[in-house]
This record gives C-alpha cells, sequence and structure tokens, in this order.
C-alpha cells in the first residue's frame, strides 16, 4: 500500500467554481508559472507516484459556491489517476482544505472524527478537532482558547485486506510573522504563533495517545509548519511542535525517519521537504512534512521516501519528474509504502 502526504501551493486557483480545471495561459498564484503548467505538471507527478491514498495540505477550497471533492475528483479523471475518490473533514475560511484522495478499489475510506463536540467553551480533554482546546500558553492561570484554522482531517481506513488504519491529516499553524512592522512586533507575533503551534501539536499529541491506548495502527501525516531546530525560538520553548506529537515514551512514540535524522544532527545536513523563493537571496530548504506510525507498522519495515527534485536520484534522472516537482507545489510529496 503506497500512501502520501502532498501540500500543493494554492492549488484551489487552478479550479473555477464549477470544479473544471482552469487550463490556460493565466498564471497561476505561483510564481511565474501559468494554470495550464502548475496543472500539468501536478498530473506528472501524480501519475509518477501511483498512489493508493493521499492527504492533500491545501486542497481545493470547500465553500458555498465551490466543492473540494468536486474539483479533487476532477483532476483525477483528467490525469486517469488510480486515486479517484476523495473525501474532505471539516470545512475552514481560508481557501485551503485538508483532503484524501484514494483508489476506492484498493481501501475504503470514511471522515470518522473523534472527540467530544465541545464548540467554543472549549476543553481540556481532546475535544474535537473542530471545537477548541483550553491550555494555559501565558502561564498566567488563565487557559487560552486555541483553535484551528484547518481542522485535522480524521480518517477511518480498511484496506482491500481487510487492515484497518486510523489516518490523520495535518496543517498546523505558521509561525511566520505575517504582518509585522517592525523587528520587535516581528518577534512577539513569533513567540505568539509559536505557542499557538505548539499547543495544536499538544492537542493533537492527546488524540494520538488516544489511539494507541486503543491499539490503533496510527498514521499521522502532513505539513507541521515545524521541526527539530528549525528556528530560535525551539530554545526558548524546549522542544518542537514534531517532538510533541511523536512523543516520549518509546512504548508510545511515534516514527518518522527523516524527523529522526533532524533530531540526530542539529547542526548537519537534514532531509528537506520544502523549497522556498525569497526574492533576491537563496531558496530556502527545510523539512515541514512528515509521515509519522505507530510502533505496529514500524515493525513491518515500511519505507519512506520523499520526493524531491534534487535529493532523490530518481527524481532528478528523470528530467519530466525534476521539472514537475518544481513547478506544481513549493512542498514536494512524502511517500511511504507499507505491507499492509
Amino acid at each position: 500500500m503506497r500512501i502520501g502526504t502532498y501540500n500543493i501551493e494554492w492549488f484551489n486557483t487552478l479550479f473555477d467554481d464549477n470544479g473544471h480545471l482552469i487550463n490556460d495561459d493565466s498564471w497561476s498564484s505561483r510564481w511565474s508559472i501559468t494554470k495550464a503548467r502548475q496543472t500539468a505538471a501536478l498530473g506528472v507527478v501524480f501519475q509518477a507516484m501511483d498512489l493508493d491514498g493521499v492527504m492533500i495540505i491545501e486542497a481545493p477550497d470547500s465553500s458555498k459556491h465551490r466543492d473540494t471533492v468536486l474539483a479533487l475528483e476532477t483532476f483525477a479523471r483528467a490525469f486517469n489517476l488510480r486515486a479517484r475518490k476523495a473525501i474532505t473533514g471539516f470545512e475552514n475560511d481560508t481557501q485551503q482544505e485538508i483532503a484524501f484522495l484514494f483508489d476506492p478499489d484498493q481501501m475504503t475510506a470514511e471522515h470518522a472524527p473523534v472527540g467530544t463536540p465541545v464548540g467554543k467553551k472549549g476543553s481540556r480533554d481532546a475535544p474535537r478537532f473542530d471545537g477548541a482546546f483550553r491550555l494555559d500558553l501565558n502561564v498566567d492561570a488563565a487557559p487560552d482558547i486555541i483553535r484551528w484554522s484547518k481542522p485535522p482531517l480524521e480518517i477511518a481506513v480498511k484496506t482491500r485486506s481487510g487492515w484497518p488504519v486510523r489516518l490523520i491529516g495535518v496543517h498546523a499553524k505558521s509561525k511566520a510573522p505575517n504582518g509585522a512592522r517592525n523587528e520587535a512586533e516581528a518577534t512577539r507575533i513569533s513567540i505568539e504563533n509559536r505557542r499557538k503551534q505548539l499547543a495544536q501539536c499538544i492537542w493533537l499529541r492527546q488524540r494520538v495517545d488516544w489511539h494507541l491506548a486503543r491499539g490503533d495502527d496510527l498514521i499521522v501525516m502532513g505539513d507541521f509548519n515545524d521541526g527539530p531546530g528549525l528556528d530560535e525560538y525551539e530554545k526558548l520553548f524546549g522542544r518542537s511542535g514534531v517532538e510533541i506529537v511523536l512523543g516520549e515514551d518509546d512504548a508510545l512514540r511515534l516514527f518518522d525517519p527523516h524527523a529522526k535524522i533532524a533530531l540526530g544532527q542539529r547542526n548537519g545536513a537534514t532531509p528537506v521537504t520544502s523549497r522556498f523563493r525569497r526574492k533576491d537571496e537563496p531558496y530556502l530548504q527545510v523539512l515541514l512534512d512528515y509521515v509519522m506510525v505507530s510502533a505496529n507498522l514500524r515493525d513491518l519495515r515500511p519505507k519512506w521516501q520523499i520526493w524531491h527534485p534534487f535529493d532523490h536520484p530518481a527524481c532528478y534522472e528523470n528530467y519530466d519528474l525534476r521539472e514537475a516537482l518544481l513547478a506544481g507545489s513549493d512542498h514536494f510529496p512524502v511517500v511511504i509504502d507499507l505491507p499492509i
């Protein structure tokens, strides 16, 4: 079974309100790339990956006039993909949904949220992801209310062989100090965003503990906007959100080999999953995307791959695929092969 996670930058802008691909020479929201070029590039990448299921981060919008499922299934038909059926969870207001595209001949999949629906009042005990989480972020004895701008997508999967697996698709809060007018304000916003991002990861880890206590086979995947040693604020808070979700107890830890490398060599070269353009500066490459598995799935000796256009030999040596990965998104897919 091949499953992946892929953050597709501004996938939403490639579709009209009827879910049809805008396959023309108008500019996409990617730098100097037309919609036709980005669409074709994504088709090349998805065909090459040939996935049984993929968690799409920044999937097309669901709203009054737009439909994520319709858009993704239109895309799958356009490129004759096996993964051709789409599901989503709780909608959000960011035009960037989390969705799962899968091959219905190889698995069944359904949105299966866990937790109490507490609404705006919040709860300290892992509420449903469309609600609110109460946690004291400022150590002032007054619990703060934390919400997900993009609620994680919880999916119950059963493979063709009858193997049940739980998937959680994640797009955690960005820590970038967007809107800052000066250095002091940038510092304040960065620290505030870091607190919120860590709180989201604590909430997510509570859900992970719930699944592991039940003995569920679990995969947590997506864009965490974080990683070991990623920024200077990690020293202030002691650990990254990724480390929180991975866990500390050996028996209850999740595993991702790329996170393990990053944790083991904070000052050396680490795998990367994204490549951001910065005006008049070199590209910034960072590890943001993960596929974390529970111990019982790790024991099956799965194989992970980051489809990086320069670091993965098979991607680099295939010119069309290499160019498609660069044109399709500022993130690269992370793929896991599991014998389930």
